[in-house]
C-alpha cells in the first residue's frame, strides 16, 4: 500500500491519504467483518496479515457495541420471581410444542385416536401459557412470536397429520391430502395475518387455529359416525373459515351467553354426544357469516 501527495499539489501540504487515495500496488484485499456491510477492506501484503495503515479505518467509527437483548425477551424489571414466571409460561408453550409432535409421531404409528388426544392437550397448554402470562404479568413479543411458531407445529401441521391418519383408510389418499394441505396453508395464513392484524377484544377475524384444531382433534377423538367424505368436507370447510373475515365471538362472550342456551348443548350431550358436538360446531360457524351480514346491514 502506497500513501502520497497528489500530483499537482502544493509541496507544503500534508502526506495524507483518503480513502480514494489508497492505491493499490498488488497486495491482497480481504474483507473486514465488523465493515464488510459496507463494501471496506483491508490490504494486506503475502503472508504479513493486514497492513496496519487500515486499521484507523475501525477507529473512525468508533467503538463497537453489543446489544443486550434481555429486555426483548422480558420488558420490565429482571426480579427472580418474573424470570421464573416467564420461564414457566414459556414451558407451557413448548409443552404443547412437544404434545404436538407426540401426535404426529403416533398418528405415523397408526394410532390416531390417542393422537388426536395428545392435540387435545396442545389445546390445553396453549390456552394456560396465554392466561398465565397476563395473570403473572409477563407477556412478551418473544412470547408471542414463540406461541405462534409452536401453534403452527401443533395445529397447523399436527392436526392435519392427524386427520390424515385417520380418513387414509376412508377416502382417496389424494383426497385427504390435498384437505389436510389446505389446514396447514390456511393455518400459516391464518397465525401471520393474526401478528400482524390490529387485535379485536370482542370477536376474532376469522376462526382461530387452536379453536380448528380442538375441532379436528375431538373430530377424531369421538369418532363420528359421518361418511369419509362428509368429515373431508368439513376439513375443508374448517380450513377456509380461518382465513375468512367473518367475525367469530371469543370465548369470554361466548360464556356470557344467557343460561338457556348453555342447557341445550348439556341435555344434547346426555342424548347424543356425537351429533350435539357437529351441531355446535356447526352453529359457530354459521354464526360467523350471520354476525357479518348483520353489520352490514347495519
Amino acid at each position: 500500500m502506497r500513501v502520497g501527495r497528489r500530483p499537482g499539489e502544493a509541496t507544503g501540504r500534508a502526506a495524507t491519504a483518503t480513502r480514494a487515495e489508497v492505491i493499490y500496488t498488488g497486495t491482497d484485499l480481504v474483507p473486514l467483518a465488523p465493515l464488510a456491510g459496507r463494501g471496506r477492506k483491508l490490504a494486506t501484503s503475502g503472508s504479513h496479515g493486514p497492513v496496519a495503515m487500515a486499521l484507523p479505518l475501525i477507529a473512525e467509527q468508533g467503538p463497537l457495541t453489543v446489544e443486550d437483548d434481555s429486555d426483548a425477551l422480558l420488558p420490565g424489571e429482571h426480579t427472580m420471581r418474573r424470570r421464573i414466571s416467564f420461564a414457566l409460561v414459556n414451558a407451557c408453550t413448548l409443552a404443547s410444542l412437544a404434545l404436538g409432535l407426540t401426535a404426529i409421531f403416533l398418528a405415523m404409528h397408526g394410532d390416531p385416536r390417542l393422537a388426536a388426544a395428545f392435540l387435545v392437550g396442545c389445546v390445553g397448554f396453549d390456552g394456560l401459557d396465554g392466561a398465565l402470562a397476563r395473570k403473572l404479568g409477563v407477556s412478551s413479543p418473544f412470547g408471542a412470536q414463540m406461541d405462534s411458531l409452536a401453534d403452527m407445529c401443533s395445529f397447523g401441521l399436527a392436526a392435519p397429520v392427524v386427520v390424515y391418519a385417520s380418513l387414509a383408510d376412508r377416502v382417496p389418499t389424494a383426497a385427504a391430502a390435498v384437505a389436510c394441505m389446505l389446514v396447514a396453508g390456511c393455518a400459516a395464513i391464518r397465525l401471520a395475518r393474526f401478528n400482524v392484524s390490529p387485535k379485536d377484544g370482542k370477536f376474532f377475524s376469522g376462526v382461530p387455529t387452536t379453536m380448528a384444531a380442538a375441532v379436528l382433534a375431538l373430530t377424531v377423538l369421538i369418532g363420528l359416525p359421518l361418511p369419509g367424505i362428509a368429515v373431508l368436507g368439513g376439513v375443508a370447510v374448517l380450513a377456509f373459515a380461518m382465513v375468512s373475515s367473518f367475525p367469530y365471538a371469543k370465548l369470554a362472550r361466548i360464556v356470557k351467553l344467557p343460561m338457556w342456551l348453555w342447557l341445550l348443548p348439556i341435555v344434547g350431550c346426555l342424548v347424543d354426544a356425537r351429533l350435539t358436538f357437529v351441531l355446535v360446531v356447526a352453529a359457530y360457524l354459521f354464526s360467523g357469516p350471520v354476525m357479518w351480514l348483520k353489520a352490514k346491514r347495519i
